[in-house]
Order: structure tokens, then C-alpha cells, then sequence
């Protein structure tokens, strides 16, 4: 068969990812990538860890960044992104513009995180109000709170589940159940957090039913990696990456959430 007329194949463009050593997920960051960008992912080394503060500052480490990034050179991404919340919010704003330039110092490429997407896109937004869900413990999700706090957002409200390990196994149904907990007031958007908490279906759903902007970890990590390497992701009916599924002002009053409903390990602040 003479294949000479498909030509081809079409210039590649690359994001790499640093990913930490359990992130589960790589397919769901695939679906908001366009045809013409490949992703190429890279992981931390495994540490005996389970999801806490400790475990962010080890998967952050600067020394780690920088062989992360090293091993994504011979391919020449055009962006490299960190994928993980937690360890971009550990060390506040602060130390997530300390690994960006660890990152590009090891890379020569411009670099972005989950955190640093995070307000970002809540600039590109406008809004100055956040409802946050988070698969983590009270201390972790503490710590959230405070890096939004620092760049001048108000946190409305806050539901977390109290995990740490296997956050890939939460099912749509139980983030459902979270994100309506936490918007009890008025917010101008919701983030849910953590790159390894499922949320590419649900975010559609989720912004028709609260009638506000959704955001979730690993949507806005590629919306900024994309961004940056002057492209943009996909996404149908999600308001960051289509502007016009961008939601008017009004919400619904949504009724009460029942103390038994979603996991039994729920909280809420």
C-alpha cells in the first residue's frame, strides 16, 4: 500500500508533566488537550507517604523538580507543568513562584503548577469569591485556605473528605455531594481540588446545577499549560475554557444537606 499521499504526521507541540509518583489520572488530563499538543508525563520518586503536608513538600522539593524536568528535556516541550495542588500551595505564593523558576531554570521553558493556574484562572474570572472542595484532611485543606486567603480571595465556604490514599476511586456521585455542601453562599466560582480527583464529567453538571463557574485541578493546570504556549484547551460546557457556557449572576438557593449524605468521613467548614 503506498501511504506517500497521507503525508505527515503533523508537527508535534509538547506539554510536559510532572506528576507526583501516585497520580492515577493521566487519561483525564488527555481530554482537554487538543489534537496538535501531546502531553508527556514524568512522576516524582515514590516515598512511603501517605497524602498529607509532609508528603507535598516532598513531592515539591526543588532538587526533585529540577530531575523531573530534566528527564522531559530530550523531548523539548514548549511548557512543563507541575501537576499536583497540594504541593504548589504548601509553601504558599511565595513557594510556588520559587518552583516555577526551579522548573525553568532545569528546563529553559516557561513552567506553570495546579496553585499558580488556580489563581489564574480565578483572575481570569473575576472572581474574588471561592467555594473549595478537597479530597483532603482538615490540615491540608487548611493550608488551601490559607494560599487562596493570601492572594486576596475569600473562601465562602469549604467541604473535604478526609482521605489519604486511593483519591483516584472517588466516584462523580461523592464530588457531587461535596460540591454542593460547600456552596452554601454566595461564591463566584467553586474549585475542587487535587489532581487526582476525578471531575472532567461532572464539571458540566455541576455548573448548569449551581449556575457558577466550576474549576477543578487538573482543568485549570492545562488550561494554563495551553495558555501559555498560546493555544487553548477543550471543554465543552465548561466555563473556564468556553467562554460561553460562562453562567449569568443568578443561583438558586440550593435546600439542605443532610449530615448522613456522601462518606462518612465528610467535613465541612
Amino acid at each position: 500500500m503506498d501511504v506517500a499521499f497521507l503525508g505527515g504526521p503533523r508537527p508535534q507541540r509538547g506539554v510536559g508533566v510532572v506528576a507526583p509518583f501516585d497520580f492515577a489520572l493521566d487519561r483525564e488530563l488527555w481530554r482537554w488537550v487538543p489534537d496538535e499538543v501531546s502531553l508527556h508525563l514524568t512522576r516524582t520518586p515514590y516515598v512511603p507517604v501517605e497524602v498529607s503536608l509532609d508528603l507535598a513538600r516532598l513531592v515539591s522539593e526543588h532538587e526533585t523538580l529540577g530531575d523531573a524536568v530534566r528527564t522531559l528535556n530530550a523531548i523539548s516541550p514548549e511548557v512543563v507543568a507541575y501537576a499536583c495542588t497540594s504541593g504548589s500551595f504548601v509553601g504558599g505564593i511565595a513557594g510556588e513562584r520559587a518552583m516555577c523558576e526551579a522548573m525553568t531554570r532545569a528546563g529553559a521553558v516557561p513552567s506553570v503548577t495546579t496553585s499558580g493556574a488556580l489563581l489564574e484562572a480565578l483572575a481570569d474570572l473575576g472572581a474574588r469569591r471561592v467555594a473549595l472542595v478537597t479530597p483532603y484532611t482538615v490540615s491540608v485543606t487548611r493550608a488551601l485556605e490559607e494560599y487562596v486567603a493570601e492572594a486576596g480571595v475569600t473562601v465562602t465556604g469549604c467541604a473535604y473528605m478526609g482521605l489519604t490514599r486511593h483519591i483516584w476511586k472517588v466516584p462523580y456521585r461523592e464530588v457531587a455531594v461535596m460540591a454542593r455542601r460547600a456552596v452554601r453562599d454566595a461564591a463566584d466560582a467553586l474549585f475542587i481540588s487535587c489532581t487526582n480527583l476525578p471531575t472532567y464529567d461532572v464539571i458540566p453538571q455541576l455548573e448548569a446545577e449551581l449556575r457558577l463557574p466550576v474549576l477543578s485541578a487538573n482543568q485549570v493546570t492545562m488550561w494554563a499549560a495551553l495558555r501559555g504556549m498560546g493555544t487553548r484547551a477543550v471543554g465543552p460546557y465548561q466555563a473556564l475554557v468556553d467562554p460561553a457556557a460562562r453562567p449569568g449572576p443568578q443561583r438558586p438557593v440550593l435546600p439542605p444537606v443532610l449530615p448522613d449524605e456522601g462518606q462518612q468521613q465528610e467535613g465541612w467548614t
